[in-house]
């Protein structure tokens, strides 16, 4: 009964933190479809209102956090089910889930090693000049964009894998 209780939780963690995730990637992409350069006065600092830094950083924050919640709630389940390994390995019929886990890893990487270190830059949580945080705006652009593909294969390769899809 407790296997069962721990997977209900784990999956609830794991479909609500994705909507969080995700879904902060989509309404990026609706409310800008394409890139606008930005523009930046050589000369203006990189100073904020404490208020809106600290709105911004909450912001950027939540869809951070809720990829690891993601990434974890997935591995846990996974683990409680004791398929992990084969999962990740590519294993038989766990395979399909197993590419939409790497696929899950792919973006979390993306996000966290690539995206949000350039995106402290263009919000101006880290100092750099205009001209660096006008390279970076392009940089979290296209690493956005990349993830916000990138679900699309990662949500039919989790869901095929519970409804018998199988790669070999």
């Amino acid at each position: 009964m407790s296997w069962m209780l721990m997977d209900i939780a784990l999956r609830w963690l794991h479909i609500v933190f994705a909507l969080i995730w995700v879904g902060h990637n989509y309404a990026n992409v609706v409310k800008t479809p394409r890139f606008i350069p930005l523009r930046i006065d050589p000369d203006e600092g990189s100073a904020r209102s404490s208020d809106l830094t600290r709105r911004m950083h909450q912001e950027h924050g939540t869809f951070r956090y809720a990829s690891l919640v993601v990434l974890a709630s997935g591995a846990l389940m996974l683990w409680n089910r004791d398929i992990l390994a084969d999962v990740l390995m590519l294993q038989g019929h766990h395979a399909v889930i197993g590419v939409g886990a790497w696929i899950g890893v792919i973006m979390v990487l993306n996000l966290w090693f690539v995206l949000w270190p350039h995106q402290k830059k263009v919000l101006g949580f880290v100092p750099a000049p205009a001209t660096e945080r006008i390279r970076c705006s392009r940089i979290t652009f296209l690493s956005s964009r990349t993830n916000t593909i990138l679900s699309f294969p990662l949500i039919f390769f989790m869901t095929a894998g519970s409804h018998g899809l199988a790669l070999f």
